[in-house]
């Protein structure tokens, strides 16, 4: 989750991508982040936004994006879908989480963006790591919402922090009782 230092994820004052503090540490951190094999996961609306980015920027990052299998868990779309490698699921999240986790290829699972996806997985127990890149400002009035909000109480066990282009600070946590079997995280 990228956030603000009290907590938002988006709009506010500064509603560019990134909020303004983009440099070359967090493009290379993104990078180094897609070059890893995984199953992104997306609600409906993350989707139809990012499949219309993709389809129309140049971004050097969204080949990749695109090469990367993805899953949509969504009631309202109907296939087919546009976005090359993406697989509609529209089965509760209970059941069809546990199914991908087990399948035989062990990618692990990061979402992007979708806060409704992210909160259900939360409020279902399906989280075993939580990433959160904070950037330096405070929303305060002007936020919409923040994006741990309506979250059972949950312990999390740091295991990393990093600190990227010497503002922003990447917090690495697992969530407690949630670690995979082996190290990978999923």
């Amino acid at each position: 989750m990228f956030s603000t230092v009290d907590g938002y994820g988006g709009g506010g004052p500064k509603p560019k991508a990134y909020w303004g503090y983009e440099g070359p540490g967090l493009f290379e951190w993104i990078h180094a982040q897609l070059a890893q094999e995984h199953v992104t996961l997306m609600g409906a609306e993350t989707y139809r936004r990012m499949a219309e980015i993709v389809a129309t920027g140049d971004d050097p990052t969204f080949p990749r994006m695109t090469e990367l299998p993805k899953v949509v868990f969504s009631k309202t779309l109907q296939p087919p879908l546009t976005w090359a490698n993406t697989t509609l699921i529209d089965e509760p999240l209970e059941t069809a989480v546990p199914r991908l986790k087990a399948m035989e290829d062990g990618l692990p699972m990061r979402t992007i963006g979708s806060p409704s996806l992210v909160r259900s997985l939360f409020l279902l127990g399906l989280v075993d790591r939580v990433r959160v890149m904070v950037f330096p400002m405070i929303h305060g009035a002007e936020g919409e919402g923040p994006v741990f909000a309506q979250l059972p109480a949950l312990d999390l066990a740091l295991t990393a922090t990093t600190v990227i282009d010497d503002r922003l600070v990447l917090l690495d946590y697992r969530v407690a009782g949630n670690e995979p079997p082996d190290d990978t995280a999923r």
